[in-house]
């Protein structure tokens, strides 16, 4: 019920999900209570022609209706109100995020955006800007009829960013103050409730008897508490859970109260010295939690208490309001956004900080617990992971895969809060380095590596924070690495350069041979991508090198190909065809049988493109045997298809058409679109094509 009748400051932004539209004009949710004042005047808002149609231009971009009033107030039960009646008239849906955290601190930009992307199901990649992010959003919403619904916005440039540029859609926006900076924006600003709705959500909260066999009682608790929804809330939760309690002393107490802060403040500390000590202590280390998400295992963390007592107060202060209860299939709650200062300062009063540093360090431990075995629960039964899991206990345990991935998906939001906590503090960054670790691999664990990425790509900046602030080159190089192979797949080759020089760098101050090597051959392929072909043979050569000296042969040899690969792609075929027979060297020596017939087959094009084609012929017939030999079919039928062509070329029809058939027997199905990749008549190669025979040599 008070979900709906308090603003609780709860809504997730990474839960911002398209809600099925409802009946525009539906009468009100049972579970709402008053505002019918403002909610007619948001709704005549909708109608309200703005300025642009009285000055007879046609609107740019989507209106904006503003709740305005502080937390607490119900002002994200109003608009959640207000969209549930107009959702009928936006047939693509409602989007909902969340703008602050629950400590006010400000959500990026860049993260709502991506998280509103994600719930229109439009791909965005990992590590995009905020203005191209935002730019992508409106292109998504240009021909769709959406309703927007923008939970405790700072201030105007917030929603200015999200603002769609088109009039069909519709933003709802909650804020504190009003949004200026926005033109044509008028502020509903919300106070109390009015007397009968006030006392009706008090009776929703306490049950209806109470307060009806005493209703000057009632409304005297309703005066006590200024008609302030959050405070009503919790006046009515101390009165549920203490049925012989009266309304008119519960009344009395609040007006002896000090008249210090707010209503809610003030019946907050009342409800707050009602509680036992543990109990009133996890209420307090729950504003530890991260963005306000919690579940038993992060209140049993925090409090060092068992899981089931954990559970069992947070359905206690479920019961007074003091939480609230999240839809989901995992018991799962939110701290009010409107409670976390009044709980943080409780915290700093009571709690020294060094217990506070040791409540932290037990919830990043049992997460960092609770990812490992989510990830070894994905491992074979026999591996070394599943068994080092068994003698955990059973708490830290998931029945199986698909139990750990509703885990991970569920707590998702909380986790990557979790890991932005840590490294923000400072002082646990070991802690932070080990949750850090632990969630990447559980992510691409359950989700996979693409799919991860935009979470994975926010993982590795993070790890480059630390790793900078504690002067860890290697963990530095290994960030950097991965930053920039994520701009490289997302088209931002000069971004990947830039971070893959500042990589090798730290390789070098690490002494990492690893890193140094891998980031040397990267630095030649963003050179390669740029089309800067002498820079990108250059620094293949430099790791070339390296893998020489020391001795590592396999990858030595694929170097040879990526060198090769670059001298054709620049017309110096003389040079391709040497480092093609010193990578055929390297893989014969190793007794790669598959790479020898595909260094081969690229040998055999590069004689074509330097017009040899009988040369060609020949080193395309010996790569069809290495190819028979490795059981590589495609390779097999590639080739046939290509000495189709070449003796096609050199005037033997007949030939030709033995070979081609040969590759449609093997190919199947898929005989056309490989004709179609490697019937080229001798032309230049293309990049696409240089890029796939550098990976596969």
């Amino acid at each position: 019920m008070t979900d709906q009748a308090v603003d609780t400051d709860g809504t997730a932004a990474g839960g911002a999900v398209p809600s099925p539209a409802g009946t525009a004009g539906e009468p009100a949710n049972d579970q709402f209570v008053g505002r019918l004042r403002e909610l007619k005047e948001l709704r005549a808002d909708v109608d309200r022609a703005g300025l642009d149609t009285l000055s007879g231009r046609k609107a740019p971009r989507a209106r904006v209706l503003l709740v305005a009033g502080r937390p607490g107030s119900g002002r994200t039960a109003l608009a959640e109100e207000l969209v549930r009646r107009l959702a009928g008239d936006y047939p693509d849906g409602v989007l909902r995020a969340r703008l602050s955290e629950p400590d006010g601190e400000r959500v990026p930009t860049e993260r709502t955006a991506r998280e509103l992307l994600d719930a229109l199901a439009v791909p965005a990649p990992p590590g995009a800007c905020a203005d191209d992010l935002c730019a992508l959003l409106r292109g998504a919403l240009k021909e769709r009829r959406a309703l927007l619904l923008l939970d405790d916005a700072a201030d105007a440039e917030q929603v200015d960013a999200l603002l769609p540029d088109t009039p069909g859609c519709l933003v709802v926006a909650v804020s504190q103050g009003p949004l200026t900076g926005i033109p044509d924006v008028r502020p509903c600003t919300l106070g109390g409730l009015d007397k009968a709705a006030a006392v009706e959500l008090l009776s929703r909260a306490a049950g209806p008897v109470r307060i009806t066999v005493d209703p000057r009682s009632a409304e005297s608790l309703v005066e006590a508490c200024a008609a302030h929804p959050a405070a009503l809330v919790l006046a009515g939760g101390w009165l549920s859970v203490r049925p012989k309690a009266a309304v008119a002393d519960l009344a009395k107490r609040v007006h002896d109260l000090p008249a210090e802060g707010s209503p809610l403040a003030r019946v907050f500390r009342h409800t707050y010295a009602s509680l036992s000590g543990p109990s009133a202590r996890v209420l307090r280390l729950l504003s530890l939690a991260p963005a306000g998400h919690v579940d038993p295992h992060t209140a049993s963390a925090l409090a060092g208490c068992s899981v089931s007592g954990a559970k069992a107060a947070l359905d206690d202060f479920a019961a007074l309001g003091l939480v609230r209860r999240v839809e989901s299939s995992l018991p799962q709650y939110e701290v009010p956004g409107c409670l976390v200062p009044l709980l943080r300062s409780l915290t700093e009063s009571q709690d020294r900080p060094a217990e506070l540093q040791l409540a932290r360090a037990r919830m990043l431990e049992r997460t960092v617990r609770l990812l490992q075995s989510c990830r070894a629960v994905t491992e074979p039964d026999a591996s070394a992971a599943r068994k080092k899991i068994a003698g955990l206990p059973r708490a830290l345990r998931f029945d199986g895969p698909g139990a750990a991935a509703e885990w991970l998906s569920t707590r998702r939001p909380a986790l990557l809060a979790a890991a932005r906590l840590a490294v923000a503090d400072g002082e646990l960054d070991t802690l932070a380095r080990r949750l850090m670790a632990a969630l990447t691999r559980a992510l691409v664990a359950h989700r996979g590596t693409q799919a991860a990425a935009p979470d994975l790509y926010g993982i590795h900046r993070l790890v480059l924070d630390v790793a900078e602030r504690r002067d860890l080159p290697r963990e530095k190089a290994a960030a950097l690495l991965n930053l920039a192979d994520l701009d490289a797949q997302t088209g931002r080759t000069h971004d990947a350069l830039a971070r893959y020089r500042a990589a090798l760098d730290a390789g070098r101050a690490a002494g990492d041979p690893y890193a140094t090597g891998r980031a040397m051959e990267s630095v030649g392929g963003a050179y390669q991508e740029l089309g800067d072909w002498s820079r990108a043979s250059d620094w293949f050569g430099r790791a070339l090198a390296q893998r020489l000296a020391r001795g590592e042969r396999a990858d030595a040899a694929r170097l040879y190909g990526r060198i090769a690969a670059v001298h054709t792609y620049a017309g110096r075929y003389g040079e391709a065809l040497r480092n093609w027979s010193s990578a055929l060297t390297g893989h014969r020596k190793n007794g790669d049988v598959a790479a020898q017939a595909r260094a081969l087959s690229e040998m055999a094009r590069v004689q074509e493109y330097a017009g040899r084609p009988e040369e060609s012929l020949r080193t395309c017939q010996e790569a069809v045997e290495w190819a028979r030999h490795a059981n590589d079919v495609r390779l097999q039928a590639a080739l046939q298809l290509r000495l189709a062509d070449t003796l096609e070329r050199l005037g033997d029809p007949a030939a030709a058409r033995l070979h081609r058939s040969a590759a449609e027997r093997m190919l199947g199905g898929e005989y056309p679109e490989a004709a179609r990749l490697e019937t080229n008549g001798g032309a230049a190669p293309s990049a696409c094509e240089i890029r796939s025979a550098s990976a596969e040599d």
